[in-house]
């Protein structure tokens, strides 16, 4: 049996969550992420370990699905502002993305924000499901005025377009509160794949991207990595991807996890968009 297998079997196998009662437990959680890449078969220890706990995690079930798909397609200037931002740590600092839900159709667009004090500001709207790889005119108009607010000049909004695209399946994990432990939620993406304007990219099909949200305190997933090993680690969907597919971009900030395991990731190829 694959490791992908198994790690959908040990998903499986565990309690399911409503969206409620998940979107409730999550608007009282103060957090902290971290994020890991980690081999499908340490995910599919780590997922049939935590389902033979006590208190066992639940997972989120739409439809009778666990595995929810997802695309996000990120906007960026033609010099890549907002990518170089990143790279270069700059307190001031933006990330733009349509993010689709496959499975019930939804898409919204999300803003995140760094100004100058490095207060991070998040929006997040539903948005037009036809043009998840275009900006409306409101949109850049609102993404205009974000950007005058930290400093960054708002005629850039006209220069942005879609850079790159990935797609990925998900399941979202939750362990509610109890007198014992804080609440805590984590993600699994799997499947993982990037393209980039020009229709290169590539896949990760052998790594799973894990991310614990949970107070300052550890959570019960990461306790589990931190003893199989893992530790956090620095990556961002578009930023690492972007610095794996362009060798002519500071990458720096990703060294580790682009010389780990993006290093062994699988070419792809798909007409331009």
């Amino acid at each position: 049996m694959s490791a992908r297998t198994r790690v959908g079997d040990a998903i499986g196998a565990l309690p399911p969550v409503s969206l409620e009662e998940l979107t409730a437990d999550a608007a009282l959680l103060t957090r902290v992420d971290r994020k890991y890449v980690v081999p499908l078969d340490t995910a599919a220890e780590l997922m049939a370990s935590l389902g033979r706990l006590d208190e066992a995690p639940r997972v989120l079930e739409i439809d009778g699905s666990r595995e929810l798909s997802y695309r996000s397609v990120y906007f960026d200037t033609p010099d890549l502002l907002s990518f170089r931002l990143a790279a270069h740590g700059r307190r001031r600092r933006f990330k733009l993305r349509t993010r689709s839900y496959l499975d019930t159709g939804s898409i919204y667009l999300e803003l995140k924000t760094r100004g100058a004090r490095g207060l991070t500001q998040k929006e997040r709207d539903a948005y037009d499901p036809r043009s998840p790889d275009e900006l409306t005119t409101d949109a850049r108009g609102d993404v205009a005025v974000a950007l005058d607010a930290i400093g960054i000049r708002a005629d850039r909004a006209d220069e942005l377009e879609a850079r790159l695209h990935t797609v990925y399946r998900r399941s979202t994990l939750m362990w509610p509160g109890s007198p014992r432990a804080a609440a805590s939620r984590a993600t699994i993406d799997l499947d993982l794949e990037w393209i980039d304007a020009s229709g290169a990219g590539f896949a990760l099909p052998r790594f799973a991207i894990v991310e614990t949200k949970s107070p300052r305190t550890a959570g019960p997933l990461d306790r589990a990595l931190w003893r199989a090993g893992h530790r956090p680690q620095r990556v961002s969907k578009y930023a690492t991807g972007m610095a794996a597919l362009r060798g002519d971009l500071p990458h720096n900030r990703w060294t580790r996890v682009l010389s780990g395991p993006f290093s062994s990731a699988d070419p792809l190829s798909h007409p331009a968009h």
